[in-house]
């Protein structure tokens, strides 16, 4: 791209665990309700990236966390993109911030009533094996390009951005004004990385936002091949 073009579709690769791609996806729905933005949403698996030795893929097993959500959203997307979209804002919202676990079948099932749409999905996706294809194809996108984590974006010149990764996710103006920051690095395909330093109070911020994810999840977080901790430094 020879100058900053604001371009008019982003594919938005998440994982529904992610409290980072679901902060950033309420920004970028408010992004997309004010430009008429078109949004694809894609696939990437924590559970895949951040596999431990020894331990089976998310497609070798009957159920799996965020996997397990991702197919539910597959068979979703196939009927319409904005099921998923709804679907993923009330799991997101139900995980991140009622701190409830939507990766539980049962509770799947009341979500997904929720939103208007068949319970029985649930099983269909267990069943529907091809959902597993969907789901890896977008994720190895994401490796392919170099990527590691969500939120990750790519854009119609096929460029791609970790990010923007965001606690408090800006409304209005603020939104639109972010966009264009974030969209302006499209002008400079050398401009790799730039990231803010985090300090003690950041910690703690991250951590009171993140409390009722960490208290609702069901499995430790690992970020390269490393256990994390949200907890803040005493």
């Amino acid at each position: 791209m020879d100058a900053y073009e604001s371009p008019k579709e982003v594919d938005f690769h998440f994982d529904v665990m992610c409290p980072w791609a679901y902060q950033t996806s309420i920004w970028m729905r408010d992004v997309r309700d004010q430009l008429d933005l078109k949004v694809n949403w894609k696939f990437f698996s924590l559970e895949e990236i951040n596999l431990r030795e020894g331990k089976k893929h998310p497609w070798e097993r009957e159920w799996s966390y965020g996997w397990s959500m991702m197919r539910i959203g597959v068979i979703l997307r196939r009927l319409d993109m904005s099921l998923l979209d709804k679907w993923y804002a009330l799991a997101g919202k139900a995980l991140h911030v009622d701190g409830n676990r939507p990766h539980n079948p049962d509770v799947a099932r009341h979500l997904l009533e929720q939103i208007g749409a068949d319970p029985a999905i649930v099983e269909e996706s267990i069943n529907d094996l091809s959902t597993h294809e969907e789901i890896k194809a977008e994720h190895d996108r994401v490796v392919n390009t170099g990527g590691f984590g969500v939120p990750t974006l790519f854009f119609p010149d096929g460029q791609a951005f970790f990010g923007p990764v965001l606690l408090d996710p800006p409304t209005g103006d603020a939104a639109l004004r972010l966009w264009n920051a974030v969209t302006a690095w499209l002008e400079f395909p050398n401009l790799y990385e730039m990231q803010r330093p985090k300090t003690a109070s950041d910690d703690k911020a991250i951590y009171d936002t993140f409390k009722p994810y960490l208290e609702a999840r069901d499995w430790v977080s690992i970020n390269r091949g490393k256990v994390v901790g949200f907890e803040p430094d005493a």
